[in-house]
C-alpha cells in the first residue's frame, strides 16, 4: 500500500485540495476514486488511464469524461506517490505548461 500526499507550498497552501474543494461531489468522488487504485498499486501502467509521461519523471492520470481531469503524479523520495498538479485539460496534447508546472513544484519538494 503506498500513502499519496499533496503537493504543499511553503506558505502551507495546497493547490491540489484547493482544486478538490473546488470540485462537484460527483467529479470529487471520481477523482478519489483513482486516488484509491493508485494507493492499492502504485504508479503503474497497470492501471488503465494512468501512463508514464515520456521524458519526464511524471505519470499523468487521465479521469475521462465531460472535464476531462489530468492529475501530474511522480514517486516521492520515500517511495511514496506525490500528486503535484491537477487541472482541466482542454487539448489534445498536455500542454507544456502545465508539465512546467508540475516540474517546478517537483524541484521545490526536492529543496525540501
Amino acid at each position: 500500500m503506498y500513502k499519496i500526499s499533496f503537493f504543499t507550498h511553503p506558505n502551507n497552501i495546497s493547490p491540489i485540495q484547493e482544486f478538490l474543494d473546488s470540485c462537484q461531489p460527483k467529479l470529487r468522488t471520481k477523482i478519489l476514486r483513482q486516488f484509491k487504485y493508485i494507493r492499492e498499486f502504485g504508479l503503474t501502467s497497470a492501471i488503465p488511464n494512468l501512463k508514464k509521461i515520456i521524458k519526464t519523471h511524471f505519470w499523468e492520470l487521465r479521469i475521462l469524461g465531460k472535464d476531462n481531469i489530468r492529475i501530474i503524479c511522480v514517486t516521492a523520495k520515500n517511495a511514496d506517490i506525490m500528486v503535484l498538479h491537477i487541472f482541466r485539460k482542454k487539448t489534445q496534447k498536455t500542454p507544456i505548461k502545465e508539465i512546467n508546472i508540475a516540474n517546478n513544484r517537483y524541484k521545490i519538494t526536492l529543496d525540501n
